[in-house]
């Protein structure tokens, strides 16, 4: 499914940090396909950070990887880490539209200190998670790197938009780190 719609999606937003980027390997699948703990923490529309937060029964750190800005338009790769362990439990990339928020919105979200989903939160932003696709995908080469992985492994992530006030404001690619326990 090298060239399914999901595989070019994720495709372009690799591509926004390493131009010529395949991004990881996926493959779409159903929700009933998804194993547990995967299954609730992605087939939700609620905010990733504050469920893997509960999952985690651990606040969440933030750590950037990479960021661009373009114009109105802001990306960034973000780890998500156990404030309790310093595990890596997530990988992400957001990109998001600065026109759809206020100044206090994007000034928060430029300091890089707190995960999106707080800071929407926080602002209480009217917002709507559309999440498109659930997806497998196999961590291997940087992806496994990120996670401290020492050899690839096999995980589940989503495809879904944030709406802000009903316009599509931010793109998002969430992955849980292979091996998380129930």
């Amino acid at each position: 499914m090298r060239h399914s719609p999901v595989a070019r999606s994720i495709r372009s937003l690799f591509r926004l940090f390493r131009p010529g980027s395949r991004g990881p390997q996926v493959q779409e699948v159903q929700p009933d396909q998804v194993p547990e703990p995967y299954r609730r923490l992605l087939a939700h529309h609620a905010h990733m950070t504050v469920t893997m937060e509960a999952h985690q029964r651990s606040p969440i750190d933030l750590r950037i990887v990479d960021k661009v800005r373009r114009g109105h338009l802001y990306a960034r790769r973000v780890l998500l880490a156990s404030a309790r362990t310093g595990r890596i439990v997530q990988f992400g990339i957001m990109r998001f539209d600065f026109r759809c928020c206020s100044e206090a919105v994007r000034n928060e979200i430029l300091r890089e200190r707190t995960p999106l989903g707080y800071i929407l939160i926080r602002h209480n932003l009217l917002r709507r998670i559309d999440v498109h696709t659930l997806f497998r995908v196999h961590a291997r080469g940087e992806l496994a790197r990120l996670f401290g992985l020492s050899q690839p492994a096999e995980t589940y992530g989503r495809l879904a938009t944030i709406f802000c006030d009903e316009q599509p404001a931010v793109e998002l690619l969430e992955i849980p780190a292979p091996g998380l326990e129930c």
